[in-house]
């Protein structure tokens, strides 16, 4: 394997190995000079040669496990933006955009991930009418990649005086963070606004303009960060779920080229697909994509979903049970 010492040393978590790698090499040419030019010592240097090429071996195997490990976080990132939406239903799509939130809010902290808030717009109710988390730890994108799309609950509200079920729909997106993006975002594409963050109910007002709306002027895509302490962090918070939102855009560009390549995988990430439906009254929850069903709801939403995650994963289509 021939390594690009150069480019090794530019990364951090291989820059140690390159420098060793490095000097071995220098060793290893000292020592074939001194061979070459004295025959007697030729047995010993051989010995010191084998032991030099063995560490090099070593070394190389380690940069390529690095690599490998590289490679495989830039498609599966361990980092990833969460939205929920309301969808239609009124206060009954906000609360269950809430409900879903908490559900994958209560999964990450069973798997040991970090949450962290980067906007929430609450309803009457209490309720989300959209809201975005950042959420980091291992395999977080892997697992969570099928969630993308719309999510409907079928119940009878607590308002609901007679009885009837009601349908009420939210969307989720999963957005990764990639290290690399193929794309740049023009600055004079962005139209940028600054406003108050505030607490529910008017608390916690922040007298200086810390929120930061960006505007991509060519998609009209918005995002809002409110949850950072200050104007900068919480613009290149802004920008982080920007560039997510335009890379994942690109991406379903490019899948929806494919789509009739694509009858034996799950979903499009199109989050106007619907793929799950919560039917609350007969204790059933139906994954539309690989035609499978759970019981146990208040299990699932307090965040036991391994079961529904381990199934997508496996993309195991069962016997249809979708209504």
């Amino acid at each position: 394997m021939e390594l690009n010492i150069e480019e090794l040393k530019k990364d951090h978590k291989t820059a140690y190995l390159a420098e060793m790698y490095e000097k071995l090499c220098a060793e290893e040419k000292d020592l074939e000079v001194m061979i070459l030019s004295d025959n007697s010592l030729a047995e010993l240097g051989s010995a010191d040669l084998e032991s030099i090429r063995i560490q090099k071996k070593g070394i190389t195997d380690q940069i390529t496990t690095i690599q490998d490990s590289q490679k495989e976080e830039e498609e599966f990132p361990n980092e990833i933006i969460l939205e929920v939406r309301a969808g239609a239903g009124g206060d009954e799509a906000s609360l269950f955009a809430y409900e879903l939130a908490e559900m994958y809010g209560r999964y990450a902290e069973i798997k040991g991930w970090s949450v962290a808030s980067i906007d929430k717009s609450e309803s009457a109710v209490g309720g989300y009418k959209e809201a975005s988390f950042e959420i980091h730890g291992k395999d977080v994108y892997r697992e969570l990649r099928y969630e993308t799309g719309v999510h409907r609950v079928q119940r009878v509200p607590n308002t609901e005086k007679n009885g009837r079920v009601h349908t009420s729909t939210a969307s989720v997106a999963i957005l990764p963070l990639k290290k690399k993006v193929s794309f740049v975002i023009n600055p004079a594409d962005i139209e940028m606004e600054y406003s108050r963050s505030g607490g529910a109910g008017g608390q916690n007002v922040n007298k200086v303009e810390t929120a930061v709306r960006l505007i991509h002027k060519p998609t009209g895509i918005d995002v809002k960060s409110t949850s950072e302490r200050t104007q900068q962090r919480n613009r290149d918070k802004a920008m982080l779920v920007l560039s997510a939102k335009l890379q994942m855009m690109e991406e379903e560009k490019e899948a929806q080229k494919y789509a009739s390549e694509r009858k034996n995988q799950i979903g499009t990430a199109d989050r106007s697909e619907k793929i799950r439906t919560y039917n609350f009254p007969q204790d059933r929850i139906t994954d539309h994509r690989i035609r499978q069903s759970w019981s146990n709801i208040p299990g699932v939403m307090q965040g036991n979903i391994q079961k529904i995650v381990e199934a997508l994963a496996s993309g195991t289509v069962g016997d249809s049970d979708e209504e």
